[in-house]
């Protein structure tokens, strides 16, 4: 099985090559990445626990669901493809804006992606991939801020930079 490439871009946004997953992550190379976040008509986020044979940040919560877009693939192609893959529903996705943001992890790989955050909006359980998923829950946007300021650990490293984003973006847009 063939590594799973990722789209190497400048700070324009604009494909410059193409490397695979884990060395750009290891070169803490800039990259093209997503972040998907499924509200319910409560608007509560709707998290995932990663799984915990990840070979990073395994049983820590995030967002609905993340990862890197595929060569040919729009931002919302592959948004609605991994939401798919991770949880086992789609959903209409919106894009709400992108920004760029480096995280080293504690086993010596760096995120430094050029990430897109996408909205998304579900009522439902979702059918989760144990591959991918430990487990799942509902959260009101403001628990999730207390939260992580006191459980900090609980969270991944992205997804406390991506969160602060997208709170400070709701704060300033009506939605």
């Amino acid at each position: 099985m063939t590594e799973e490439k990722v789209i190497l871009v400048n700070e324009n946004d604009e494909p410059i090559g193409l490397m695979e997953k884990l060395e750009a992550h290891e070169k803490a190379v800039l990259h093209r990445a997503f972040s998907v976040f499924v509200l319910n008509d409560k608007n509560e986020v709707m998290l995932q626990q990663r799984a915990h044979h990840k070979y990073h940040s395994p049983l820590l919560w995030t967002n609905t669901c993340c990862s890197h877009q595929r060569e040919g693939e729009t931002n919302i192609q592959a948004g609605t493809r991994r939401l798919y893959e991770e949880m086992g529903f789609t959903t209409e996705l919106k894009e709400l804006f992108h920004f760029i943001y480096k995280a080293p992890f504690d086993n010596g790989l760096t995120e430094h992606e050029l990430d897109h955050v996408m909205i998304g909006y579900y009522n439902e359980a979702p059918k989760i991939n144990p591959d991918e998923v430990e487990s799942w829950k509902w959260m009101s946007i403001e628990a999730i801020k207390d939260d992580i300021q006191t459980q900090s650990e609980n969270y991944t490293v992205w997804f406390k930079i991506i969160f602060d984003e997208f709170y400070h973006f709701l704060e300033e847009h009506k939605l």
